[in-house]
This record gives structure tokens, sequence and C-alpha cells, in this order.
């Protein structure tokens, strides 16, 4: 094959082509016509003497070839766009690029909005994005199509740098008004109760890190119900004879807002530990650089270790309405007072 005589701009056709693995999708995703779209197939057809997708039922199918050019078109296009989007020099006062995050919502709320204040006062010409996190977020790096990913420890992709953004522990939270629970639990009281456990949208395992850790530990909590963002489940204890565990400086959070109690968790979960990820091909990018700076900067000026569960935080005054029991809860003797 001679280089020369490829059209280079069909990389970019090709490779929606084994993404989609449908003519008329991938000229969707480039604004092209289904006959344009046919037409590039038609010369990469030609190019590389093979069909590339073939039809199986309804459905289009990669052949042989075609599956082992998906990882390398997928490379070059993220080098080329890396190479392009970076520049030499990079003054955050004047730049006007984009940058993309994927976060859960409980990064979001202890750390993102800092970090934007941040950026908006170093770069005030740059945007920037927020997005969930999941699968999509993991094709997204690796593609290209997503600047950083910030995810658990054990989440995130062996195939990219990362960093140590934080760690935080677990934190047992109930509604403030639930005299049932006092200031600490056995593990047979916390497996007894009902809990409402995170399980954030997109993961292939039911339940957070902490789920699956007690599940590793052979700890069957009583699941009443999932939720599919961090600071839900603090709500959904309100009010119920329900607890949620979460991350401690979340629920201290959370504890400033809510009539909460916080309780220290019965059984040693190991800390969660948040990292930062980046694809390779943006290693020495100067903006990327800047902003991964930026990132560990804001980290500076959270508590190095989690917040103390003080007192204060057990036990929320609450107004004297909510100071009915929920349905189905008993006192025990060990009750905090309210």
């Amino acid at each position: 094959m001679e280089l020369h005589l490829f059209d280079l701009n069909l990389l970019v056709a090709l490779d929606a082509l084994l993404t989609e693995r449908n003519v008329t999708r991938a000229g969707n995703r480039l604004n092209l016509s289904q006959s344009a779209m046919s037409g590039a197939l038609a010369r990469l057809r030609h190019y590389f003497h093979d069909e590339l997708l073939v039809p199986v039922g309804r459905q289009m199918a990669l052949t042989p070839v075609a599956e082992g050019l998906v990882e390398p078109v997928r490379d070059i296009l993220v080098r080329i766009r890396g190479t392009l989007g970076s520049k030499p020099q990079f003054d955050p006062r004047t730049a006007t690029r984009h940058m993309s995050l994927a976060v859960s919502d409980y990064v979001a709320d202890i750390l993102m909005a800092d970090v934007l204040r941040r950026a908006r006062q170093e770069a005030p010409h740059m945007t920037f994005e927020l997005r969930g996190v999941g699968r999509r977020a993991t094709e997204d790096l690796e593609s290209g199509e997503l600047d950083f990913l910030i995810s658990p420890e054990g989440y995130v992709s062996a195939n990219h740098p990362t960093d140590v953004l934080f760690e935080d522990t677990y934190t047992c939270v109930a509604w403030a008004g639930n005299q049932s629970i006092g200031t600490s639990l056995t593990i047979e009281e916390y497996l007894e109760l009902g809990h409402v456990v995170v399980n954030v949208a997109g993961a292939e395992q039911p339940g957070n890190y902490d789920e699956q850790f007690l599940r590793r530990s052979s700890f069957k909590r009583r699941v009443e119900i999932f939720v599919p963002t961090f600071g839900l489940a603090p709500q959904l204890v309100v009010g119920t004879g329900r607890v949620a565990t979460i991350t401690t400086r979340l629920a201290v959070k959370c504890a400033e807002t809510l009539p909460l109690k916080l309780v220290p968790m019965p059984i040693a979960i190991p800390p969660m530990v948040e990292m930062l990820q980046w694809h390779k091909v943006h290693d020495y990018d100067p903006a990327s650089q800047w902003f991964r700076r930026l990132l560990k900067d804001a980290v500076t000026d959270l508590p190095h270790d989690p917040p103390p569960i003080t007192e204060s935080l057990r036990h929320r005054q609450l107004p004297s309405r909510a100071a009915k029991q929920p349905h189905g809860t008993r006192p025990r003797r060990r009750a905090a007072r309210l």
C-alpha cells in the first residue's frame, strides 16, 4: 500500500464506520449524507481490498481486517488531534481551548467548583465541560473525545497515565430523627438496617466501591434502594429508618444542609483513592499539564485527612416537626438525644 495514494481525510470516515458499524449513523456522526458516506466506504474497500463492513442479518459486522484496524486507526487520530491541539507555548491568560472532564457528582461537589473558579481566574477565555462517569467515559478517553477522567482506583485504564488526586474514608449517614441509631453501630445492626446504595450510572456491577468490597468480604446488606448519584443517597435517608454509606467529605458537606447524623462505619472499608487520568498523547501537552497542576493545587486546599465526625455532626438539631420517629423503627437504650 502506498501512503501517497491514500486520502488521509478517509481516516476520519474509517474511524466512524468502524465505531458505528452502520453507514447512516457514521454519516450522521460526521454530518455527511448517506451517499457521501457510502462513497467513502467504497474508496476504503478499494484501498484495503476488503469489504470492511458486511451484512449479518439486519446489521453490519466488521470483517477480520476491519477488526484489526479499530485500535490503530483510533490511536492515529488521537495522536493527530493531540499534536494539532497542542501549542509549543501555552499562555492560560489568552488560551481559548475547550476541555472536557468526566467526574462523579461526589467529585464535582467537593472539588470541581473550586477548580473551575481557579481556572476562571487563570484562563478567563477557556471553556470546560463536565460529564458523568461510566463505561462511555472510558471509551471517550480512549478515542480522544475526553480530556480527563477522575475515577476511583481500579476503575481507570491501564493504558494511559494516572495520578493520585486524594483519598477519602467512608461514613454511615442516617436521619437525625432516627432514634433507633445512636453514636455507633455494631456490624449486626448495620447489616440489618435498610440501605440506600450508590450505583453510578453505567457501572457494570451493581453498587459502588463500598458495596463491592462488602460483597467480597461476605457482608450482605439489606439494600432497599439503588441510586445513580452520591448526592441523592443521603437525601433518601431523611425521614426514614434507612442508612447510606458515603464518603466522609461528602457526608460532612451534606450534613450542613440536611438533618443527618453521621455514624462511624462498624466495618473497616479501605479508603477510596480518586485517580486523575488523561490520554498518553497529552502527557507533554502544556495545556494538559497546566490543568493537571490546577487540579493538584485545588486538592491541597482539601483537608489532608477526611473531616472528623464530631458530636455536632452526629446529632444535628431538628425542628420540632421533624422529631417524629420513622415508621417501623424502635428506640434502643443507647439512642442519641435530639
